[in-house]
């Protein structure tokens, strides 16, 4: 049986433009097609030489499903937020011993949905992670990204001081885990003209870690509805990594997930989705919304709408396709962002015209349902639409598992767990300082 992939899915995988995508079917490169739904697309067999199809026509996701670690890994995480990459990573099987959160609402989040970890609230600068020496497998951690000084002409960990990434590094030094990840936006490998990336590459050195070459995954090739974007930065200690230890990337799945996957019974999820809260749109909006076709945005508004609503945007270029865009059912969501109902990133509903609910942007996020996000309606948006995805946090981590089986297997030495959790309930929490 072929599996269809829209013109719209390859562009992103790709990528490049919609128009781009469309153009190689109607021009021939690939056999083009129409879905069961009428919309234009290819099957993926017939893409064979198309990388990131390869790769999923080819994956090796099943066989990682079944990794298991051989000992409790230990992990902290900083920067935790309301849990979408500590799931991920506990769900692979990595033990949390530390979660550390600015957000007073976000850490009743994850002491809600996890009552067994500790998580440590307040200011990281506060924090004092020396008691971990030596106990911690695993530090991750998504810092923002942030301008450094570079003050130096090689532009070392010295020149990061004052940001969040300093002190994701002076955990680093603090703990000397065998590995840490930081996630963050795909913006950051241009930030600030590539010296951003490079001050944190030569930061990385200065530690005694060697950084896997940073790479942008694509959520949608994770089993996540969603078309997000994250940066993955990933480094070995030195002397692991001159036994020859090595990090290979996730496998992806072999289909790209819906909002019809999200919101149905099938393969993400055993039920519908739930009713839950969520915004309304006031009557003008709601008016000119119900004008937006499954699929489309403000350039499908009779043009006097167009003008109305899109204001003194309406002469400028760009095409602005996040204004007044309702969802497709049969597509991944857009980016999620903090608010579903901003006029500038609009994620209406596909059949009804409203935001989407609580729940929703959480399956969209690929959150179970018996995840609970704590605090009133837009702080719960707000924490959803901050989250790593889940499952693509569970991807990344069952090939960690992997890489932390084989560094076992290479070096092998008992859990430091209960020494870890005991050391933990020992630090004073940074608020009390």
């Amino acid at each position: 049986m072929s599996t269809f992939i829209s013109a719209s899915n390859l562009a992103d995988l790709m990528g490049t433009s919609l128009a781009t995508a469309q153009r190689w079917g109607e021009s021939g490169v690939y056999p083009y097609h129409r879905s069961d739904a009428g919309k234009g697309g290819f099957f993926m067999e017939e893409l064979t030489d198309v990388e990131p199809v390869k790769m999923m026509l080819h994956t090796k996701w099943d066989d990682e499903s079944n990794v298991v670690p051989l000992r409790d890994f230990t992990s902290v995480e900083l920067f935790a937020g309301a849990g979408g990459l500590a799931l991920g990573m506990h769900l692979a099987g990595f033990r949390h011993v530390l979660l550390n959160e600015l957000d007073t609402i976000a850490c009743r989040t994850l002491r809600r949905n996890h009552p067994e970890w500790n998580v440590l609230e307040g200011d990281i600068h506060r924090v004092d992670f020396t008691p971990l020496k030596g106990k911690i497998d695993f530090l991750s951690g998504g810092f923002p990204c942030q301008a450094f000084s570079y003050a130096g002409k090689k532009g070392g960990l010295n020149d990061t001081r004052g940001t969040l990434f300093f002190e994701l590094a002076r955990a680093v030094k603090e703990i000397q885990p065998k590995v840490f990840m930081g996630e963050n936006v795909k913006g950051l490998l241009s930030h600030d003209n590539g010296r951003t990336l490079q001050v944190i590459r030569n930061a990385i050195i200065e530690l005694g870690y060697t950084l896997v070459e940073p790479r942008v995954l694509k959520a949608i090739m994770y089993k996540v509805p969603q078309k997000r974007e994250r940066l993955i930065l990933i480094a070995i200690r030195n002397d692991i990594y001159e036994r020859g230890i090595r990090f290979s990337w996730p496998e992806p799945y072999h289909r790209i997930m819906t909002i019809r996957d999200a919101f149905c019974k099938g393969e993400l999820f055993d039920t519908d989705v739930p009713d839950s809260e969520g915004q309304s749109y006031p009557a003008k909006k709601a008016r000119i919304m119900a004008m937006v076709p499954e699929g489309g945005d403000w350039r499908d508004l009779p043009i006097e709408e167009q003008k109305d609503y899109m204001g003194g945007s309406f002469y400028l270029g760009g095409g602005k396709t996040g204004m007044a865009r309702r969802l497709s059912m049969d597509e991944p969501s857009l980016t999620l962002t903090c608010a579903p109902a901003q006029k500038q990133t609009e994620r209406c509903h596909p059949t009804e015209t409203r935001p989407l609910t609580i729940r929703e942007y959480a399956r969209i996020q690929t959150f179970p349902d018996s995840w609970v996000f704590e605090g009133n309606m837009a702080n719960q948006y707000k924490q959803i639409g901050n989250a790593v995805p889940v499952n693509l946090a569970f991807a990344i981590g069952r090939s960690l598992i992997r890489m932390f089986n084989e560094i076992e297997r290479a070096m092998p030495e008992q859990s430091q767990l209960e020494s870890a959790l005991k050391s933990v309930q020992r630090m004073v929490p940074p608020s009390l300082f």
